[in-house]
């Protein structure tokens, strides 16, 4: 029974992180700790185990495991803290918010022998996995384009705080590119199984304010063009001014036909081949935001695929170093939109 500390006791943690590992019967929540105390002390409250004064004190406490659901300037520090402790450290995205607070990150997991795992789930969602494997079996012929989408209301729509944390961009750094864009950036890696080297960015604040009507500090939309090293070329739009249903979807197309996923709302995946034949696909649908925070769903497959690679002594494929390739290609986005040119992303 693996002992678990949750570090940043906030809506993620609340409505995905704890709820799935109490889920798991492998694994038992041990410790929290949170700059809020009575946030830690309502987990505790909830799952058993104990509030810490300190991270410091919570990592002596005998854990084999955390989950680092601070800010995101808070990502680095407190997942190199735990590693150099001897814990295991699933943390949530974005990974870091420097290139080299990343590779920091990996060199603490690679030296303390320790796992580090980024809670990236695109990759986990059965649609997608069908996909990588239709792709790779060449159903759809050669792979030419995508089109890859994550829109929802924004942060504040689930985390029910007008004023949320993922404005301040001393706190978030990064707005909806960071925030939404690493998942898909990291999608488009996995179905793939190549990595975007080139990309063209606009990233904007289009609609967000805060309480007192001025601008967020962050950005609310992010719309990128993407050439992996084999040549595809796609685009990406996230955003947080989608306020209606929340899209999810990515369409791939190849010379022989197009996969759609999660953009029907019966069908997960269908493949449209060239002659046209079309394939539909029952399998799981995204959970969204708002399912997660109205009691809906909560599984996203993260806490049981970290607690697997512990029980299994497998190093986890959201790996901090594969993580980096999707962080490398939001820096150099980020990098595009600020100096207006299409950017090289060394992924050597």
């Amino acid at each position: 029974m693996y002992r678990i500390g949750i570090i940043g006791c906030g809506k993620i943690a609340e409505v995905r992180h704890a709820p799935e590992y109490a889920e798991n019967p492998n694994c038992k929540l041990a410790a929290f700790f949170d700059e809020i105390p009575g946030r830690a002390d309502s987990f505790a409250q909830k799952y058993g185990g104990k509030a810490f004064d300190t991270i410091d004190e919570l990592l002596a406490s005998d854990l084999d495991a955390v989950s680092v659901c601070a800010a995101n300037i808070a990502h680095a520090a407190i997942s190199i803290k735990a590693l150099e402790a001897g814990v295991h450290v699933l943390c949530e995205k974005p990974m870091a918010t420097t290139l080299e607070d990343c590779e920091a990150m990996v060199l603490a997991a690679e030296k303390s022998g320790k796992y580090l795992m980024i809670g990236q789930n695109q990759r986990l969602a059965r649609a997608h996995v069908k996909a990588r494997e239709l792709i790779q079996a060449g159903e759809i012929g050669k792979l030419l384009s995508f089109r890859t989408t994550f829109g929802h209301p924004g942060p504040e729509g689930w985390t029910g705080q007008k004023n949320s944390w993922f404005f301040d961009k001393k706190r978030a750094v990064f707005g909806a590119m960071a925030d939404l864009g690493v998942h898909k950036t990291d999608l488009i890696h996995f179905l793939t199984g190549d990595v975007i080297t080139e990309v063209t960015a606009h990233v904007s604040t289009l609609d967000k304010k805060y309480p007192d009507g001025s601008p967020i500090q962050v950005d609310d939309n992010a719309f990128c063009i993407y050439r992996t090293r084999g040549g595809v070329i796609g685009t990406m739009h996230v955003s947080w001014t989608f306020y209606g249903n929340e899209d999810n979807s990515t369409i791939l197309y190849g010379t022989d036909g197009i996969i759609r996923c999660y953009n029907d709302p019966k069908y997960a995946l269908i493949v449209e081949k060239k002659d046209g034949s079309r394939i539909c696909y029952e399998l799981d649908q995204m959970t969204s935001n708002k399912e997660q925070t109205s009691g809906g769903r909560t599984n996203t497959m993260v806490i049981d695929t970290f607690i697997d690679c512990l029980l299994k002594k497998t190093p986890p494929a959201i790996s901090g170093r594969e993580a980096m390739k999707a962080m490398k290609v939001i820096f150099a986005a980020e990098k595009s939109a600020e100096q207006r040119y299409t950017v090289t992303v060394d992924q050597e």
